[in-house]
């Protein structure tokens, strides 16, 4: 007899819509198919979707150090409530950065005490620190993470293009990705520096000294040197369309590279940065509506290969006042499907199935993790079961991160989670987290990582 069958739901498969019953063994997905056998319990998903839990490859908990930011006990909880059941966290906000194995050991040991979901960490690129990759690599990292322009960080530093290249030829050797923030640290240097001497310190003064040409022209540049170096490329939080066309005229040549947009970025415009005020400030920044709606065709088109919240959370005090002055990110890990679903599949009729593989498929397969991001047979339980026509608007209540601080706040979506499965066991139901056992390090199955 198997712990639980879910029963007459529709699966969300990699290639096809079935309405089928999953039944789970040991926190695995044991069978799949019509009318099995009875169980210890027994989940009614009718009228519901299936879909494999979200995998959020690009965030940022910052913990150890800057716990009060947020902290994996309340990220992971909010992530949870969003669907997901996986996040990579980033190595910079943590104190201190998470570019040496010691570093990695301590956030670690902070996310295995705190967190309800499973994480995977991203080692940090920075000047100096190419001696320390190999020992990041054998504890598990699931790639470098590198800004091309400033941080905004004094302790994780930009990688020059010495610093980026000798990184993406130790990450090749080492068969693992290199994430980049790809802005033009000279070009944005520049412009900002400019419009303070002038005294233009607007919302739009502070988008016009981040132009799209800044991004396409580093995403143009790293492409150049992780070819050279035969590395594998990740291109985060890609704003533009023009920044996805130039990533994908470099995968015509032949580069390894992967395109990451976040929900943010298909959701709100550079007029949503005026309304909002500084909640609605990152970097890259939001940018036009017809930016918005290439990015939405490059999504329908299969151009764009993963979607992930970028969730850079800071206290309030750090969101308000001088909007140059204010923290640049989006708060917003618990609304990434719920973007997907409302602009992707209702009004756009994106499938369903690619809804699945931007948030689970391609991530788990780009980073090699082993027995996660689709609904098959010997796969980690790892699902989340929606009410494709359930429609909320969502309320500051309702987030479960530590500052209720979102741009999506009071925004109306279709589609809601109803459970959040890890692991065989449900950390969310009907809208309260529910997680007994906390979350485990994913690794990648390949490259040099063999540190148990």
């Amino acid at each position: 007899m198997s712990d639980c069958v879910i029963r007459g739901g529709t699966l969300v498969l990699p290639d096809v819509l079935r309405k089928l019953d999953i039944a789970i063994e040991d926190g695995n997905i044991s069978a799949i198919g019509h009318e099995l056998p009875s169980s210890a319990q027994e989940i009614d998903a009718t009228g519901l979707h299936v879909f494999p839990a979200v995998i959020d490859i690009h965030l940022h908990f910052n913990e150890p150090g800057r716990t009060e930011w947020e902290g994996a006990a309340t990220g992971s909880r909010a992530l949870a409530a969003g669907g997901g059941t996986v996040f990579f966290d980033m190595p910079l906000n943590s104190t201190p950065c998470t570019t040496n194995a010691h570093e990695f050991d301590r956030k670690r040991a902070a996310l295995e005490a705190a967190s309800i979901a499973d994480f995977g960490l991203w080692g940090g690129l920075v000047p100096g620190n190419a001696g320390e990759m190999e020992e990041l690599a054998e504890r598990g990292v699931v790639g470098f993470k590198a800004f091309m322009c400033d941080s905004g960080l004094a302790e994780f530093p930009r990688a020059d293009d010495a610093t980026l290249f000798d990184g993406l030829k130790e990450a090749a050797r080492l068969g693992l990705p290199v994430a980049v923030h790809a802005e033009n640290h000279e070009l944005t240097s520049a412009l900002s520096k400019r419009a303070r001497e002038q005294g233009r310190r607007s919302v739009r003064d502070f988008l016009d000294s981040r132009p799209v040409i800044t991004e396409v022209e580093a995403i143009q540049r790293a492409m150049l040197l992780a070819a050279e170096a035969g590395a594998k490329l990740h291109i985060v939080h890609v704003s533009s369309g023009r920044g996805i066309a130039a990533a994908i005229e470099g995968q015509a040549r032949g580069a390894d590279v992967s395109i990451e947009t976040c929900p943010h970025y298909l959701f709100f415009t550079e007029e949503d940065v005026e309304r909002l005020g500084a909640i609605a400030k990152c970097a890259p920044p939001l940018r036009d509506a017809a930016h918005r709606e290439e990015l939405w065709n490059r999504i329908m088109d299969g151009s764009v290969n993963a979607v992930a919240s970028d969730h850079s959370p800071a206290p309030p005090e750090m969101k308000t006042g001088d909007f140059w002055n204010a923290w640049g990110g989006i708060q917003g890990v618990q609304s990434t499907l719920s973007v997907l679903l409302d602009r992707g599949f209702h009004r756009r009729k994106l499938p369903l199935e690619r809804i699945a593989s931007l948030l689970a498929g391609f991530p788990a397969h780009r980073f090699q993790i082993p027995n996660k991001g689709s609904l098959q047979i010997g796969n980690d339980a790892d699902m989340v079961l929606v009410d494709l026509h359930g429609s909320y608007a969502l309320r500051a209540g309702d987030l479960h991160q530590r500052h209720r601080l979102s741009p999506y706040i009071g925004e109306a979506f279709r589609g809601a989670v109803q459970q959040t499965i890890r692991r065989g066991e449900i950390i969310f139901k009907n809208g309260a987290i529910t997680a007994m056992h906390r979350g485990k390090l994913v690794r990648p199955c390949s490259g040099k990582q063999n540190h148990a």
